[in-house]
């Protein structure tokens, strides 16, 4: 008989661990190929693990609630074989094993080096192990250059992955004249305790929710890493409210569903972001990643008041029926709890609707890793000066307020809000006697 490791699989882009939520197969059943043998869920999604193989369950090494990193072993499944191919396996991972004692050795004794000279760094804000400073040393890595780094680890530290990816997709290495990095291990880095919240008989003690705890981290971590900036801009948009009251009636008869102006205002930004491309990008360390494709998340309220952030993939090559199947589809599958994996990853820039919950504007917090999201507020009636070959008038239009949060580190105030006031004239250029 030979042993398969049953791996957490990758869940998403930037998602690293996993709660196991159920194990629907106990120690000693039958698994067949793609059977469902564990759920688990992460910030983003919900989402069933299936087995590679055919066997019987032999071992559960993780129990439910807890937190699994992506790629560990949860469970052993006996499946058929021969005996040689197993022991050969074990010894594949003895020699692995091996290895990787070496590996940390090395690297022990490297530490050991640095720690042997100490040198004051407590201008950095960030606290760093003695393994990921050997080999900023070892690889000549500034102060500056390491903090950019960002961290997969607990409360966003660098750790040993995170460094050493940073290094493949280093392009130029400083010359070894560079001085290299040196630490002061002696003095750890102080600790602010947030200081204890007073409470009265009457207070309530509500325990955060498992998605509400990692949405609170990503919040923290997304206003860390990027420098958020705003701009606004006021849109007209009466002629899209006149031409969707015209045609709702029969574009739901013709296509079964029903018209909102969500999908109008996605297909807008979708065309934007053509027209803008830089702000399509992401932020590597001091690199630019420019995105091949247009896929625009769409941020979703869940019926427990969490946000969710399904993906519409190539959203710029959607037709506004496209769009509008796209766009109902993803939120109802949203409040439903009903995503797949794939749907809430690969977005390359976020739109939220404010103006659904009455606000006529926000400053809503970015996406990691984009670098801007686009806020809808309230569509609002106010009266307007209307300019006629005549002279001006005063009447009543449809308004509602944009918000553009950017990450000002990579992207300035001129492309900012070149941004929306691009997407101001596509929007207010809409023609009322178009059909669908």
């Amino acid at each position: 008989m030979a042993r398969f490791e049953l791996k957490l699989p990758k869940m998403g882009e930037s998602v690293a661990e996993a709660t196991i939520t159920s194990w629907l197969k106990e120690v000693g059943d039958t698994v067949e190929m793609d059977d469902t043998v564990v759920e688990v869920a992460t910030d983003k999604v919900d989402s069933e693990v299936p087995s590679e193989v055919e066997g019987k369950l032999v071992e559960i090494l993780f129990e439910k609630d807890a937190v699994v990193q992506v790629g560990q072993t949860i469970a052993i499944i006996e499946t058929e074989g021969e005996e040689v191919a197993a022991a050969s396996a074990t010894s594949e991972t003895a020699v692995v094993s091996e290895e990787v004692v070496k590996e940390v050795e090395t690297v022990i004794n490297k530490a050991e080096e640095v720690v042997a000279s100490p040198i004051d760094t407590s201008n950095s804000d960030r606290f760093y192990s003695p393994l990921v400073k050997s080999i900023a040393q070892k690889e000549n890595i500034s102060v500056a250059e390491l903090d950019a780094i960002s961290g997969t680890g607990k409360e966003g530290r660098v750790t040993k992955k995170d460094i050493l990816a940073y290094l493949e997709n280093r392009t130029s290495q400083p010359k070894q004249a560079t001085p290299a990095i040196q630490f002061d291990i002696e003095k750890p880095k102080k600790v602010v305790e947030t200081p204890p919240v007073s409470m009265s008989g009457e207070d309530e003690i509500i325990e955060m929710s498992r998605m509400g705890k990692l949405i609170s981290k990503h919040m923290v971590d997304s206003v860390q890493t990027s420098a958020h900036v705003q701009s606004f801009i006021e849109v007209d948009v009466t002629n899209i409210v006149k031409w969707r009251n015209k045609v709702k009636n029969a574009f739901l008869q013709r296509e079964g569903e029903k018209l909102t102006f969500t999908p109008i205002f996605m297909q807008a930004v979708a065309q934007t972001i053509k027209k803008h491309p830089m702000i399509n990008i992401s932020v590597s360390g001091d690199k630019i990643i420019k995105r091949g494709n247009i896929n625009l998340g769409m941020a979703a309220a869940l019926p427990d008041g969490n946000l969710i952030v399904p993906v519409i993939k190539n959203a710029d090559e959607l037709s506004l029926v496209g769009m509008t199947k796209k766009v109902n589809d993803l939120a109802t599958r949203s409040r439903a709890n009903k995503l797949k994996p794939d749907e809430i990853q690969g977005g390359t820039y976020t739109v939220t609707n404010v103006g659904s919950f009455g606000s006529i504007t926000g400053t809503p917090i970015i996406n990691q890793p984009q670098v801007a999201i686009l806020a809808l507020g309230a569509i609002v009636k106010k009266p307007a000066v209307i300019e006629t070959p005549d002279g001006d008038l005063i009447g009543i239009r449809h308004k509602m307020m944009i918000s553009h949060s950017y990450d000002h580190r990579v992207v300035n105030g001129a492309l900012g809000g070149m941004f929306i006031k691009t997407f101001k004239d596509i929007v207010e250029a809409w023609d009322a006697n178009q059909d669908f």
